[in-house]
């Protein structure tokens, strides 16, 4: 993730201040996207919506498109950090065999069992995590599944009566993580923490333990 101080001066020269309304979108399916949509957030931003079916929709409805860099003049920033909206590799480890929470692998079943890793250099989970794939928060077109979907995927998955800042979510890198943030939110489940430096971090220290399997 990137420093705070240079996060703010990217988004000035976006031209994004407290009057602006941000709207992020991806080629499908929010899973980029929402990343950019909590970074946001977590700065403070509440003024920032992610483009549902995302580009593949609006080409869909033939809505205009340009090849053409849009200007902008810069604005302020201004960050106000959200406390508690993240954790550390080490307070993850803390609470990751606690029964009253729950750490959450965002990334599909066969990276999250070690039967296959495209990205990182060693395979497998964070011991005690259980796995909910963001991909499962979209249907076959890229939207959101309706929010008494989702509610019923969440709780189903293991989240039943856990408290939303007592659910930890991680990916790969920090990335897809949010999309489960957002989708818990959109459902009515309340806002969830992230593990920003995810697996790739976590097995940067041979300490940390590694799970395969299910």
């Amino acid at each position: 993730m990137l420093p705070v101080d240079r996060m703010v001066d990217l988004f000035s020269f976006w031209g994004i201040d407290d009057k602006a309304q941000v709207v992020v979108y991806d080629y499908k399916g929010g899973g980029m996207a929402v990343r950019l949509w909590w970074m946001l957030q977590w700065l403070g931003h509440e003024a920032v919506a992610l483009m549902d079916g995302g580009w593949a929709n609006w080409q869909a409805q033939n809505y205009p498109v340009s090849v053409e860099a849009p200007g902008r003049q810069p604005r302020q920033f201004i960050p106000r950090l959200q406390e508690g909206w993240t954790m550390d590799a080490s307070a993850v480890a803390a609470v990751s065999q606690d029964p009253g929470y729950r750490v959450v692998d965002s990334r599909n079943y066969e990276r999250y069992i070690g039967q296959e890793e495209p990205i990182d250099p060693v395979a497998g989970h964070i011991p005690g995590a259980i796995n909910i794939s963001f991909g499962e928060n979209v249907d076959e077109d890229g939207f959101f599944k309706a929010p008494e979907v989702l509610r019923q995927q969440f709780e189903a998955g293991g989240l039943k009566g856990i408290a939303p800042d007592h659910v930890v979510f991680y990916c790969g890198s920090g990335v897809t993580s949010c999309h489960n943030v957002l989708a818990m939110l959109y459902a009515g489940l309340g806002r969830a923490r992230i593990y920003p430096g995810s697996w790739s971090e976590w097995i940067t220290d041979p300490k940390r333990p590694v799970s395969t399997g299910g």
